[in-house]
């Protein structure tokens, strides 16, 4: 055996894991495979000015690399049971929790102390939206930011390097079980491991799939978020940001009955282009340096749809929507809400007119040929309620960018150990279809790391 543990990713699921094992079992050989670059390496080539699109990288420095996809996220941990997961289901609620403010603990450590853990606990927020058919879930928020959540990054790899080998820029090709542990072929060699944790996260969806079916491990159909990013005046949503910074509203449709609800809320913050799979959407960053915050708050509004048989694909089905964007408008569309609302596709001239300074550079255009008509229905009907509680959200020049895909793994069949029908093969954080978060990934993977502990 090459080592005692091998990791496939090095999202927050795969880092954790990493981490608790050199507390527990420092004697351990732990391997880390990562299909994308070193924290250090990890650059997007978009700079606003000689390159204003996505180029289509080989590797998405923006999705993958030490970190995963929350290395650029906004840095939003969310402490809580009602939203990020059903990582509950398998270990319970307390213990989940108990996990989420571990991993917090951690970050604060290495680098988020001083940063602010917001809640809605007795909000007053609670009442408003409820008196409007809205409502508000309960967590407990700590806010990072990009920068921050970048800090902490490098200083948990600066802990680690030593202690673990890590192989960037090596995706793990096949993963196959052997007689004393399991073999996982990279392009240049093959390794082999007495136990493996797979923690792709969402970019490895397609890949997941395609291990479960070689493996035959069971797996069960999951949802597609679709959805826009709405970008407005940071004035507009303060009152809710400056107490809750992180508000998760759920709103149901009167139209279709439709679930709709806000998502990675970016107060003071910047649109961004991110590439999955070849297909680019968008999502949002926010920063706790004031020299990097904007006038604008964005968050996204997402529809989740679930799909009956005989239909299993809903990744698909998300991202032929998402290509359409791409067809139509070179990467993503943006327009304006009176554009929308009046059946008119937006123009630069348009929007170059609004107080509304744009953050991400997008193609002026029509969602409406974009987005399936009742998503859009919900999309609209939502902004409406909102401006209830946020008036101005529903303002013409409010921007809308799509498409934004929230793209959810096959649920993969695992025990309460996150452990699959293979002993010591184990599937955690969002590549396992039961996290959807920073927070819980990462609890996930102290889960994992611990058990092993035990059992090594």
């Amino acid at each position: 055996m090459n080592y005692d543990v091998l990791i496939i990713g090095a999202g927050p699921g795969g880092i954790y894991s990493a981490y608790e094992l050199t507390q527990l079992k420092p004697e351990l050989k732990v391997a880390v495979f990562e299909s994308g670059h070193a924290l250090d390496k990890r650059h997007c080539p978009i700079d606003g000015d000689k390159i204003k699109s996505c180029i289509h990288c080989k590797s998405c420095s923006i999705m993958s690399g030490f970190g995963g996809a929350g290395a650029f996220s906004d840095g939003k941990y969310n402490i809580t049971n009602d939203f990020g997961g059903t990582l509950y289901e398998y270990i319970g609620k307390k213990s989940a929790l108990d996990l989420m403010k571990y991993v917090d603990d951690i970050n604060m450590r290495f680098g988020g102390d001083g940063t602010k853990l917001y809640s809605t606990s007795g909000s007053k927020f609670k009442k408003i939206c409820i008196q409007n058919d809205l409502h508000l879930l309960d967590a407990s928020v700590r806010h990072l930011g990009t920068d921050i959540n970048y800090v902490v990054l490098e200083h948990i790899y600066a802990y680690l390097k030593d202690k673990v080998d890590f192989f960037f820029d090596t995706p793990v090709e096949t993963v196959s079980k052997i007689e004393d542990g399991y073999e996982v072929s990279c392009p240049n060699a093959k390794y082999t491991g007495k136990k493996c944790i797979i923690s792709v996260g969402r970019s490895g969806s397609k890949w997941m799939e395609q291990i479960c079916k070689k493996l035959d491990i069971p797996t069960e159909s999951n949802r597609v978020d679709i959805g826009v990013r709405v970008e407005l005046p940071a004035e507009v949503f303060s009152h809710l940001t400056d107490e809750l910074y992180e508000s998760k509203i759920v709103y149901r449709t009167q139209k279709y009955g439709d679930l709709v609800r806000t998502f990675c809320m970016n107060p003071k913050g910047a649109v961004v282009n991110e590439n999955t799979n070849g297909i680019v959407t968008v999502n949002g960053h926010s920063y706790e340096d004031p020299e990097k915050q904007t006038g604008n708050t964005n968050f996204a509004l997402l529809v989740a749809k679930h799909f009956t048989a005989p239909f299993k694909d809903s990744n698909g089905y998300g991202e032929s929507i998402a290509r359409l964007s791409n067809m139509l408008g070179g990467g993503v569309i943006v327009q304006r809400f009176g554009d929308l609302i009046r059946g008119q596709r937006s123009t630069q001239s348009r929007i170059d007119e609004s107080f509304i300074t744009p953050t991400l550079n997008a193609s002026p255009g029509d969602l409406s040929l974009v987005l399936p008509k009742r998503i859009l229905d919900g999309i609209i009907e939502m902004i409406y309620v909102l401006d209830k509680v946020a008036p101005g959200t529903a303002n013409d020049e409010t921007l809308l960018y799509g498409v934004e895909v929230k793209f959810y793994n096959m649920e993969v069949q695992v025990n309460d150990k996150l452990m699959t029908k293979y002993d010591g093969l184990y599937v955690i954080g969002d590549g396992s279809g039961i996290t959807h978060s920073l927070s819980h990934a990462s609890a996930s993977g102290v889960h994992v790391a611990r058990i092993l502990a035990d059992e090594m």
